[in-house]
């Protein structure tokens, strides 16, 4: 089983060639995903969060209050840290499990979508290659203010937050520039990938 770590900032399209991957076959582990469902209601890290942040930073249902955490962590280097701590480790965890199960079940490709795997450092030695969807910052920007209610500085800081378009490349063993595509093309680069990795 080969295991492909998928990245891309912020509004790059990755989630959408993670898809591709998935529908040509690959096994999908989405590590925003199971960050999310660690912080949801009744999730493993909510009380975690409450004991180290407040309650306040829980919504009514027992979920992180996703804009009142993401104005901290923005502005607190620190709180970043704090969460992370938290967070990571689980995210890890489950990661571990599903990539047990994909080699058990005989996966040809595991994908590992993961948004922040050139600046956590640890990832590199845990996946064959690196795939890196990158576009360019303006493109980011504008289509990330057409799916969320973000204005265009607050997409900038997440873009801020993140390693920077060269640092990613700089990274990468495979790149696909998604900008000015259209979906139909995208989705024939990521299966031309795709078959380079024996799917």
């Amino acid at each position: 089983m080969r295991r492909l770590g998928l990245t891309g900032g912020i509004g790059s399209g990755k989630s959408t060639v993670a898809a591709f991957l998935a529908a040509a076959g690959a096994v999908l582990i989405d590590a925003d995903a199971l960050s999310r469902a660690s912080t949801a209601s009744s999730g493993q890290a909510s009380l975690a969060i409450a004991r180290a942040f407040g309650p306040e930073f829980l919504d009514a249902q027992g979920a992180l209050d996703r804009a009142r955490m993401r104005s901290l962590v923005f502005s607190d280097p620190a709180a970043r840290a704090r969460l992370e701590a938290i967070v990571h480790p689980i995210v890890v965890r489950a990661m571990a499990e599903r990539a047990a199960a994909a080699r058990r079940d005989g996966a040809r490709l595991l994908v590992l979508d993961i948004p922040l795997l050139v600046e956590s450092g640890r990832w590199a030695s845990e996946v064959d290659a690196v795939l890196v969807v990158d576009c360019k910052e303006a493109t980011q920007v504008e289509r990330v203010m057409r799916r969320s209610a973000m204005e265009r500085e607050q997409v900038q800081a997440v873009i801020r937050t993140q390693a920077s378009r060269a640092q990613r490349r700089a990274a990468a063993d495979a790149v696909i520039f998604n900008d000015g595509l259209s979906l139909p093309e995208l989705e024939v680069s990521v299966q031309t990938l795709a078959q380079g990795f024996a799917l």
